[in-house]
C-alpha cells in the first residue's frame, strides 16, 4: 500500500505537516489488513492526483500511530479527515463512493 504520491504522517510530523500547508488534506487513517481501506486507496489516490495540486493525500497507519488515532476519535477505519489550515472540517468513515468524496472535496478545496 505504498503510495508515493500520498504524505505518511505519524505523531512526530503530523501537527507540522497540516499547519504549514495551506491547502486541504485528505487524511486517510487506515491499517494493512483493512480490506476497506485497500478498496478506497486507489479512489483517494486518483482523486488527490485530479485536483491539481488543491488536495494533498495523507496517510495515518493506526497501527503505527495509536496516539493520533486517540486524539481524532478514529473508532472505525477506513476514517478520512478532511483538514485545513490544521482544522478539521469534515469527516468520512468508512469506504464510500467515489461521488461522495467527490462532493465533499468540490464543496471544501
Amino acid at each position: 500500500m505504498a503510495d508515493s504520491s500520498a504524505v505518511h504522517l505519524d505523531q512526530a510530523n503530523f501537527d507540522e505537516t497540516l499547519n504549514r500547508h495551506p491547502g486541504l488534506f485528505m487524511v486517510d487513517f487506515w491499517a494493512e489488513w483493512c480490506g476497506p481501506c485497500k478498496a478506497i486507496a486507489p479512489v483517494l489516490e486518483d482523486l488527490a492526483r485530479e485536483s491539481d495540486g488543491r488536495v494533498t493525500l495523507a496517510k495515518v497507519n493506526v497501527d503505527e500511530n495509536h496516539e493520533l488515532a486517540g486524539r481524532y476519535g478514529i473508532r472505525s477505519i477506513p476514517t478520512i479527515l478532511f483538514v485545513k489550515q490544521g482544522k478539521v472540517l469534515d469527516q468520512v468513515i468508512g469506504a464510500v463512493p467515489r461521488a461522495k468524496l467527490k462532493e465533499k472535496l468540490d464543496a471544501l478545496a
